[in-house]
């Protein structure tokens, strides 16, 4: 068993059952902030858990279908771009970390939530883990939803506006990225408050 799941069976002795929380997209130019939660079933570790940016496209697909599979439960909810530029990308992210975990179909005591803050609705049940992704397998399990789920949109999106190179980039800054943005402006779904890279 990986040490991973290890860290999660330690802390599930302690203090019962509990979902982990990651999101992807944060740094992006585009697109939603995604967030997820996920409890998972220890009676049925999945082999190759990790962090979602440690795992290649075709592991995280094929992930994320065996966590889907078999967690005991798991909500994955999107913050908008025109949230992120009203109120920012902490306050997005908070939002989507508290939104996930009230989605949950099971209820359970606590949560680990990747990173070093937590949404002000979560406070008396949260812990947060800096790199938590590699080190809880709950946690791994919710960057791979919250990834794999995002790079779908991402996908669709670049159905809708196929000048910017979506499929590619996932919206990130990437200099194809900005350049198609100072070639053709903004579209619905860019964050108008973050910083193009220079050409």
């Amino acid at each position: 068993m990986s040490i991973l799941y290890e860290n999660d069976l330690r802390y599930f002795h302690l203090n019962g059952s509990f979902a982990g929380l990651d999101e992807a997209g944060r740094g992006a130019l585009a697109g939603p902030v995604v967030t997820a939660a996920v409890v998972l079933d220890y009676a049925k570790p999945l082999e190759g858990l990790n962090d979602s940016k440690l795992l290649s496209p075709h592991q995280r697909e094929e992930l994320f279908q065996q966590i889907t599979g078999t967690a005991l439960a798991y909500a994955i909810t999107k913050v908008s771009p025109g949230y992120i530029d009203k109120f920012n990308i902490l306050q997005a992210t908070l939002l989507g970390f508290a939104s996930a975990f009230e989605k949950l179909d099971l209820p359970v005591k606590s949560c680990l939530i990747d990173g070093n803050r937590i949404p002000p609705a979560l406070k008396d049940i949260a812990t947060a883990v800096i790199k938590g992704d590699q080190l809880h397998a709950a946690i791994a399990a919710a960057s791979i939803l919250a990834k794999v789920y995002r790079d779908w949109l991402m996908t669709d999106y670049d159905a809708e506006y196929p000048e910017y190179g979506f499929a590619d980039h996932k919206g990130y800054g990437t200099p194809h990225h900005a350049l198609m943005i100072h070639s053709f402006g903004f579209c619905p779904i860019h964050r108008k408050s973050f910083k193009v890279p220079e050409l």
